[in-house]
């Protein structure tokens, strides 16, 4: 990020623009919706700019750029045609420490002016860095038709009575339960519709009701699916935004951690080969404690909680120390491995039936129904199966499957990262480890494998 987003308190801020024309009035116009001090200091005038100090909006020195122009100003926009005088100005503002923005050259820019939703007192700001004024058009455009022109009104409201709801209220979570509760019930309706003393009125009453209890906390087991954050439910990512405290593991992808509520407590428990950051014991029992002082605790796991996912040993724990919880289902990884590989779980032609199972290695060996898996017309999918895999295929031969049987291993599926390798049970550890293959993987063995250079659709990178 190379331009960090910030906010600044415009009641006393004194801004210059050099330059007169067009390009100057918009950044004058712009700078006129906040409380800054605007004086342009210009040789020449546009309409927009002569009408704009004949308003007394603006103060307009007629008369060429100096030095001195600068003295107490804490802003400067330049937007002249003279690109010299520019580059001088530029840097004449940044020895005196001044905040400098010269128009239309990006590299000459201390700070840049984004692209702004204006809903005072609420105000979305959105940048490309310079980079993509196009695309930053557009995404404008989509916000603006995606947010109510009435959120004003909301924000309006909540300020009214938001020191209302902190002399009431005595922690920040307790305030941040609140407000959530009012923002997305029917007192925001109210707002929206113009009846401001009804929505009054249920405020009061709901802060009444709630002063001096105690919010119990609760645990959402969320399902973050396979990797791509672009697979992840509507409601798991809601709680992913109402969370206190998140607890993930190391299949969630750093994207999809990103999208988690910004100050939430984020503890890292993940697991890789021999290596239990924090047993699984103590993950019950964190998830229990963390909730029963009074927190909204995400559980995100990679995949689907009830998939490989030890869902239903954390929900026992959390029914035994009376807490409450909800379970967010996902795509689980197996699935999502298969559509992003062109490789089709189930298909009339080669496979009539799917198993799910587990490639983990315990005392050097893999104790499964190893005949049941070895059937004709079947794929069978093995999760956390990388190391073991020289047993799954020499397993799988022993039963009954052909040493030809297609079989496929698959890294970072749904990410940009992912990569596949495809061959047979009696080569694909050879290709693996040709391929530099790393965790996280997934194998599938069957007939569809054969469906994938075909049917591939994802681009690896």
């Amino acid at each position: 990020m190379k331009y960090f987003p910030i906010f600044l308190d415009t009641t006393d801020l004194s801004c210059l623009i050099v330059g007169a024309g067009e390009v100057a009035a918009r950044k004058a116009e712009l700078l006129l919706k906040s409380s800054a001090t605007i004086t342009v200091v210009a040789p020449w005038a546009c309409d927009t700019i002569l009408r704009l100090a004949a308003e007394n909006k603006i103060n307009f020195i007629n008369k060429e750029y100096e030095e001195t122009d600068l003295t107490d100003k804490q802003m400067v926009f330049v937007a002249t045609s003279d690109s010299p005088l520019n580059v001088t100005i530029h840097d004449q503002a940044r020895a005196h420490k001044i905040l400098v923005n010269v128009v239309d050259n990006t590299p000459l820019c201390q700070f840049i002016t984004p692209s702004i939703v204006d809903r005072s007192p609420i105000t979305i700001a959105i940048s490309s860095g310079g980079v993509a004024p196009v695309l930053l058009r557009y995404l404008r455009q989509r916000l603006e038709s995606l947010i109510p022109h009435k959120v004003s009104l909301l924000g309006q409201f909540s300020e009214k009575f938001r020191e209302l709801v902190k002399q009431r209220l005595s922690t920040v979570t307790e305030r941040r339960y609140f407000w959530e509760d009012v923002l997305e019930g029917d007192i925001a309706e109210n707002v929206y519709q113009g009846n401001l003393t009804k929505a009054e009125q249920k405020l009061i009453a709901k802060l009444d009701k709630q002063e001096g209890q105690t919010t119990p906390g609760e645990v959402y087991l969320v399902g973050a699916g396979p990797g791509d954050p672009e697979l992840l439910t509507f409601k798991a990512l809601r709680l992913m935004q109402k969370a206190d405290v998140v607890v993930y593991d190391r299949l969630v992808s750093p994207e999809i951690l990103e999208m988690v509520r910004r100050d939430a407590e984020k503890i890292y428990v993940g697991k890789a080969k021999s290596d239990h950051a924090v047993p699984q014991e103590q993950i019950n029992d964190l998830l229990a404690r963390k909730a029963l002082e009074g927190n909204r605790v995400v559980r995100l796991k990679g995949g689907d909680p009830f998939i490989f996912g030890r869902g239903g040993e954390e929900i026992e724990t959390l029914i035994d120390q009376g807490v409450n919880f909800q379970v967010v289902p996902a795509i689980t990884a197996a699935s999502g491995a298969a559509s992003y590989c062109g490789i089709p779980l189930t298909h009339r032609d080669h496979s009539k039936s799917v198993v799910f199972a587990t490639g983990h290695l315990k005392d050097n060996s893999i104790n499964l129904n190893w005949q049941g898996l070895a059937q004709q017309d079947q794929t069978i999918v093995f999760y956390m199966g990388l190391t073991g895999l020289p047993i799954i295929c020499e397993k799988l031969i022993e039963h009954g499957l052909a040493s030809t049987t297609p079989a496929a291993m698959i890294q970072s599926a749904t990410t940009p990262r992912q990569k596949i390798v495809t061959g047979t049970l009696e080569n694909i550890q050879q290709k693996a480890e040709e391929a530099g293959i790393r965790p996280p993987t997934l194998i599938i063995v069957g007939s569809v494998v054969s469906l994938h250079n075909k049917l591939n659709w994802f681009n690896e990178k």
